[in-house]
């Protein structure tokens, strides 16, 4: 059945208006404000075809369905993490990211101000993920975080499809991204029943998109990929604060288990 799905999302993403990578470029939205959702995999079909005549989809080098790689840093006690689970405001996220049909490899950063403002910065960066900082990359983290970069380490990978969807009319990005796992050296967690979505702007405004998950009784809940990925590869470590989203999530997980042996009887 998930099988089934993805095939049905390509079928679907073929038939919007593509938006080149340069004709993106006045909705970088790298200071911005952003929404999250969960979409059960089986929906997202129904929710693209209300989405095509309000948005374009971003083509790199003729593909649509764009495969990222991502490792994420902390610290050895995880305080990156800890810092998001105890809620505390002015937090940071530090990775590097491959985006791999255009073979670009940037080191970012995001903060959380507390404003609940998005703020992003990157530098490109030539060695491959994992290996040793570049010194320009050393100087970039010194420079927009407040960590000293020896005492980061890469603790996650995480691996998705997305999909990059830019409103026709206003300046807004709807990312999708599907085929969500997560690995470690010793651990590896997929979730493939559920597309995670997120709706970025300038100013928390009027959406269609959002009207959309009013339709379809979709509230908005924000989920770290990288808190997930921590939660699902390290059994041990506290998460109450994310312990309803993480219920949530099993249950559209469920939904699609039993779904899928009704389809095979």
């Amino acid at each position: 059945m998930i099988e089934e799905s993805f095939q049905t999302v390509s079928q679907k993403v073929a038939l919007f208006e593509p938006i080149t990578l340069a004709e993106m470029e006045s909705v970088k939205l790298m200071n911005r404000t952003d929404a999250k959702f969960l979409i059960p995999l089986w929906m997202l079909p129904v929710v693209l075809d209300d989405l095509r005549p309000h948005y374009r989809i971003l083509e790199v080098n003729g593909h649509r369905l764009s495969d990222y790689e991502t490792l994420y840093f902390d610290t050895d006690t995880l305080q990156l993490y800890h810092e998001h689970q105890s809620g505390r405001l002015n937090r940071y996220k530090i990775r590097q990211r491959k985006y791999v049909q255009s073979n670009l490899i940037f080191t970012e950063v995001k903060f959380k101000n507390n404003k609940g403002r998005t703020i992003k910065t990157r530098i490109s960066q030539q060695r491959l993920l994992g290996e040793e900082l570049e010194e320009n990359v050393v100087k970039f983290l010194t420079q927009h975080t407040s960590f000293n970069p020896a005492d980061l380490q890469p603790i996650l990978w995480v691996d998705f499809t997305r999909l990059t969807l830019v409103n026709r009319t206003t300046a807004e990005r709807l990312t999708l991204d599907l085929n969500l796992t997560f690995r470690n050296e010793k651990n590896h967690q997929s979730y493939r029943e559920v597309v995670i979505a997120e709706v970025k702007q300038e100013s928390l405004k009027h959406s269609f998109f959002l009207d959309l998950m009013k339709k379809y009784r979709l509230r908005e809940g924000s989920i770290s990929k990288y808190c997930l990925g921590i939660i699902s590869l390290y059994e041990t470590v506290k998460h109450n604060r994310f312990k309803l989203k993480l219920d949530h999530l099993r249950k559209i997980i469920t939904h699609y288990d039993f779904s899928s042996r009704n389809h095979r009887v």
